[in-house]
């Protein structure tokens, strides 16, 4: 069915191609919207010095590159009414993992980079993160709430095995008992247990494993680089069973790509520990439409205007939906279908009866040694006769 709003099937346009780039969510690079002059890609049949051969698709392979960043400032702060928490911290700009539909893309525009390949190859790793938490976290004006790690994009995506500045952050966390909470793809959050496990024991730590879909064959797709879905439900077992309240999250629900699977991946992460449940409808802000289309176009051509025309019925007519309140559930019949059964699935489950809310009455400040014998100095000696 089409609202009276949704342009007709003929207007979805589709432009559909040939090679696919291996281990890669995006397939094309937008040039940044801000780009005073505009680009256009000619073959001239020389390889690129910069790629890599493809694995026999007739495409290349973009190589990530890491890139060590001085940041001036760590934590971000928002007040957004559709987003559960108010400060967060990113320890890299830009995501490994290349899922598609990412949210996160369009900023690469601000810094002159594409929000497609770019995004996800050229990334940039805040080196002196831990630094700056610390720094801001001894601030005397200092407000303790929870503090999301990796909201923006993944805190564990691949890179983080050998930069490690995830981890840098959690240790700074434990010594000011700061509550945090992560959500991530990754199984590479089993690695830091030694750390959230005592911090969940004090109410400090909770985490959220997003599984979009259980279909090992959709979420190669969609999500390159990422944990495979059973992998990450193996990751909800392990926290769990050291303590760590966790939960799973369907994000984001994608209209008939993998909207068919959300009731099973919540029956596995209810069996494997998670106690709460969250999704969110799939979003297509800004330069994430080109992307999202042109992924349709190779990955899944008979259904690419299908997709998009139920994604317009959801969205008002349009790719998206920025108004607060609408953006992450959407509105009109298929919405309603998928809050329905997702409550459903909830209710029987046994999901979300508690909520689980972290303890911002335990930060303290450590006492430094500067500190210390700051306080001494001020502090005459008393004699001894």
């Amino acid at each position: 069915m089409r609202s009276r709003d949704v342009q007709p099937d003929a207007e979805l346009r589709i432009e559909f191609h040939r090679d696919v780039i291996k281990g890669r969510g995006a397939q094309v690079s937008p040039q940044s919207r801000f780009d005073a002059l505009s680009r256009e890609e000619v073959d001239d049949g020389w390889p690129d010095p910069q790629e890599e051969s493809g694995t026999g698709v007739g495409a290349t392979v973009p190589r990530t590159t890491v890139t060590a960043q001085t940041a001036k400032s760590i934590i971000s702060r928002n007040n957004s009414p559709d987003v559960p928490f108010t400060q967060s911290v990113n320890p890299y700009y830009g995501c490994e993992h290349g899922c598609v539909y990412c949210y996160a893309r369009p900023s690469y525009a601000y810094w002159g980079l594409s929000p497609g390949i770019d995004f996800e190859t050229r990334l940039f790793a805040k080196t002196n993160a831990a630094e700056l938490l610390r720094a801001e976290l001894s601030r005397p004006g200092y407000q303790c709430e929870t503090l999301a790690i990796g909201a923006n994009t993944d805190a564990y995506q691949p890179v983080e095995r050998e930069w490690k500045i995830t981890r840098s952050l959690l240790e700074v966390c434990a010594e000011f008992n700061q509550p945090v909470g992560l959500i991530t793809k990754s199984s590479l959050v089993e690695r830091d247990i030694d750390i959230l496990a005592p911090l969940a024991a004090k109410g400090l730590a909770r985490v959220f494993i997003s599984v979009p879909t259980f279909d090992a064959g959709i979420a190669r797709l969609i999500e390159p680089r990422a944990a495979a879905p059973y992998r990450r439900i193996e990751t909800i077992r392990a926290l769990a069973a050291a303590g760590i309240p966790t939960g799973i999250a369907i994000a984001p629900v994608i209209p008939v790509v993998n909207d068919s699977t959300m009731e099973a991946a919540l029956e596995a992460g209810r069996a494997a520990g998670a106690t709460e449940a969250s999704y969110i409808l799939l979003r297509l802000p800004l330069e994430i439409a080109e992307l999202f289309r042109d992924w349709l176009a190779l990955h899944m051509p008979q259904k690419a205007a299908h997709v998009m025309s139920v994604m317009r019925q959801i969205r008002g007519g349009r790719d998206n939906d920025p108004r607060f309140g609408a953006r992450m559930k959407g509105e009109g019949v298929f919405a309603d279908l998928i809050a329905k059964r997702f409550a459903r699935a909830c209710d029987r489950l046994g999901f979300n009866e508690r909520r689980f809310k972290l303890d911002v009455t335990q930060f303290r400040a450590p006492v430094t040694a500067r500190a210390r014998s700051q306080k001494a100095a001020e502090t005459p000696q008393l004699s001894l006769f």
